[in-house]
């Protein structure tokens, strides 16, 4: 079921708020417990299969948790459950995304000629399964105390992030589902969380979705084995790297939207990413709590930056490349991840450099700041290209594109003269929302931490915007008349497919 759609907007997100709050007022356990349903039922309502799947995953990683505490009440130490663990959902993952990734590796390297099944990919399966093995290394150092299984079950399924995020923390949020307040309807929560969605659904609906008409011509020519032409290439790279933004960056909105809505609040997962004045900020900006996470549990594990330089771009390359396979069974996800670690080195040694023969750092002029955010921002555009090609060869040749000597050969062809007024329309809206507009977790803040808030911290409004309400009311029609005479068929998020 998608945020989108007209089922989960005028029935099923009415219903659970309505029904919740009914519930909360007789019994907090009952509430609770219509909350996984209902959220049990979101995730069934594609494929309603993978649901004794999910369950049976829950069910596993619980087990191995309370063992892990008991184990450790005792004295004992808990490594050996929490490999057991780790391993089997790693185990389960690769078995659903990357086995026929590796079965197609290997038969094209030793010339074999295995047939294994490609299943379908479970929804969701990189991230309930990313934030259960964060939930085990917690219990591992001694960072989980309540181990309640229902809560535990609500905070694995709890539908907002289950299916694309953010990747949550049992610290973050099993005591907010014990919390009095959430059990009350709130007007405050109801005017961040709507006007949250609203924003978010806009992103999607009238943007995310419009830029993709013209991401997709270069590409389709490239998978095709021919060379798009320079101005279709052009317009095909830069609209896929906006589209990409305002899809992510409207689902992290409307997920967190969402949850204020039952006031539980979520880790903010998208802030602002293409104003970054380089790539160690743009990963810090950038899905937030995927970052954090390869971060904590592999970053530090394979060491960090405690055994030297040389080891410290080791194992930045290494995560990256582990999270570029995360994001998809496919050597061009590989190249991108490695591309990104790749600069991410880079960016670490210039600050070494700098920091060395230049003596201090001053704050960038606003010519400097200009230069930097343009070369970030065409790096990762470039990186891009690998994220969106289905082979590297039809990447390359995206590469070849933009040289072409075809030049507007093709346009007339591919786009009308409208599509051509409406894409000049929606690239001076993009420059303006991207980089001229604060994010609305800048705006609706109560404290001025800058821009680099951390994704676990919570999420405080600022109260006095009385007109959020309104403006969230507006966005939101609007977002839905789009939705309603635009495309016949609304796209599924992207990072739904991870």
């Amino acid at each position: 079921m998608l945020f989108t759609s007209s089922e989960f907007l005028f029935v099923f997100l009415p219903l659970v708020l309505t029904i919740f709050f009914t519930f909360a007022r007789r019994s907090k356990a009952l509430a609770l417990t219509w909350l996984s349903a209902s959220s049990l039922f979101f995730y069934g309502w594609s494929n309603p299969g993978y649901v004794c799947l999910l369950i049976a995953s829950i069910a596993f990683n619980y087990i191995i948790g309370y063992g892990m505490q008991m184990t450790r009440k005792r004295g004992i130490n808990s490594s050996m459950l929490m490999v057991v663990g780790v391993t089997a959902d790693l185990c389960l993952l690769g078995f659903y995304k990357y086995l026929f990734f590796f079965s197609t590796a290997v038969n094209s390297l030793l010339d074999t000629s295995f047939s294994l099944p490609n299943f379908i990919l479970p929804l969701g399966i990189s991230f309930f399964t990313f934030t259960q093995i964060a939930f085990l290394v917690d219990v591992h150092r001694g960072q989980v105390v309540d181990l309640n299984f229902g809560k535990y079950f609500l905070f694995v399924t709890y539908f907002p992030h289950l299916i694309a995020g953010p990747i949550i923390h049992h610290k973050g949020m099993m005591h907010q589902f014990g919390k009095p307040s959430i059990f009350k309807a709130n007007w405050n929560n109801f005017v961040i969380g709507l006007t949250l969605f609203s924003i978010g659904l806009a992103k999607k609906l009238i943007l995310a979705d419009t830029f993709a008409n013209f991401s997709a011509p270069g590409f389709l020519t490239a998978s095709l084995g021919d060379v798009p032409s320079a101005a279709i290439t052009w317009v095909s790279v830069i609209s896929y790297t906006f589209q990409i933004y305002f899809d992510f960056s409207g689902y992290s909105d409307m997920a967190v939207g969402i949850s204020r809505l039952l006031g539980i609040q979520l880790p903010v997962n998208f802030r602002s990413p293409y104003k970054s004045i380089n790539i160690i900020e743009f990963w810090r900006r950038w899905h937030m709590t995927l970052s954090e996470f390869l971060r904590d549990y592999l970053y530090i594990s394979l060491g960090g930056n405690r055994l030297g330089s040389s080891r410290r771009y080791i194992n930045l390359i290494l995560t990256m490349m582990l999270g570029g396979l995360w994001h998809g069974a496919n050597s061009t996800f590989l190249v991108w991840g490695t591309l990104n670690g790749a600069y991410l080195c880079i960016n670490h040694g210039w600050h070494q450099i700098s920091t060395k023969f230049l003596i201090s750092k001053k704050v960038p002029s606003t010519a400097g700041r200009f230069v930097s955010v343009s070369l970030t921002f065409t790096a990762v555009a470039i990186a891009w290209i690998f994220f969106r090609a289905d082979t590297i060869g039809s990447a390359l040749l995206m590469f070849q594109g933009f040289f072409s000597n075809s030049g507007f050969d093709q346009w007339h062809l591919t786009f009308s003269a409208t599509q051509s007024i409406q894409l000049g329309i929606l690239l001076v809206m993009t420059l303006l929302i991207v980089w001229g507009l604060p994010s609305p977790y800048d705006w609706l803040s109560a404290e001025s931490e800058g821009v680099m808030m951390p994704p676990a911290r919570v999420l405080e409004i600022n109260q006095k915007y009385s007109l959020a309400l309104p403006i969230g009311i507006c966005i939101l029609m609007l977002a839905s008349l789009c939705a309603k005479f635009g495309p016949a068929s609304i796209s599924p998020f992207l990072y739904f497919q991870f």
